[in-house]
């Protein structure tokens, strides 16, 4: 190589890194300044939504999305300003989001309802709620699904996109829940009597709670005898409990007055849970 090649060669560089260098220095100063900006912002928004009271669940979530998609802004700033075509970069991201969409279609799903669930909040840590069917107390809320305890012991993992399509029963939003007990009584005994004697057995089960006020009446008539609604209020906690002190105070209470129960349906429990 003579030195006239190499003086060519030299001019080139030369003029390269004079174009060049100003785009770069620009844009490390866009980076720099874009990502300090990003912090700042973030921490507005993680004061303000702790001065809303936001769901403590949802916002390390929407803090670490915002952070990321503005520094992406700020890197596709950068990139144009270096000369590099955005528009290039932003279909290649475009199409591999896609992709990545497909293959994880019901993962999303989740992921969406999982989002809804911690804004919304039907429901919280430590609430007794019906979901699909499944009756539990919540342990724990994520972003992909949720986690119920049930009084059998087992443990429930529920994709929050089931969560959004089915009903939801919030045993724990109004603070106590109803136990619905089938009772039966002979057609001979005065429904009047009866009911007081009930009455007088729930009021001898300290779980149950006095108001709202337990409810007593004639459910329906069946071919030997009469069967009858019995509806007590009680803590959602001592859902299960309940029931067993409640069925013990009647049958306790009908062996006192000499009440027989009819044949061999005795106390029926209403279908909640496992």
């Amino acid at each position: 190589m003579n030195e006239q090649n190499i003086a060519v060669y030299w001019d080139k560089i030369i003029d390269f890194a004079v174009t060049f260098a100003p785009k770069l220095a620009g844009a490390i100063v866009v980076v720099f300044v874009g990502f300090w900006l990003v912090r700042k912002l973030s921490l507005i928004v993680r004061l303000s939504l702790e001065k809303a009271n936001f769901s403590r669940e949802v916002t390390p979530f929407l803090l670490s999305f915002l952070n990321i998609a503005l520094k992406v802004v700020v890197l596709l700033a950068a990139a144009g300003i270096v000369g590099i075509e955005t528009t290039s970069i932003v279909g290649i991201l475009a199409a591999a989001g896609f992709a990545v969409g497909l293959a994880l279609q019901g993962s999303l799903g989740n992921f969406a309802a999982g989002i809804l669930v911690l804004v919304l909040r039907p429901y919280k840590v430590g609430d007794t709620v019906e979901i699909n069917g499944r009756f539990g107390k919540v342990e724990e809320i994520h972003v992909f699904n949720t986690i119920l305890s049930t009084p059998g012991l087992k443990t429930l993992i529920i994709p929050n996109g089931k969560v959004i399509e089915d009903t939801i029963t919030n045993y724990s939003e109004k603070g106590a829940i109803r136990l619905e007990l089938k009772v039966t009584m002979p057609y001979e005994e005065s429904f009047p009597k009866v009911k007081s004697i009930i009455l007088e057995a729930l009021h001898q089960v300290p779980l149950l709670l006095e108001t709202p006020a337990p409810e007593v009446g004639i459910e329906t008539f069946d071919t030997h005898n009469i069967v009858l609604a019995v509806r007590p209020y009680i803590l959602p906690d001592d859902y299960w409990e309940g029931i067993f002190e409640t069925n013990k105070a009647i049958k306790a209470a009908f062996n006192r007055h000499g009440i027989k129960m009819a044949y061999s349906e005795g106390i029926e429990l209403g279908t909640i849970g496992e």
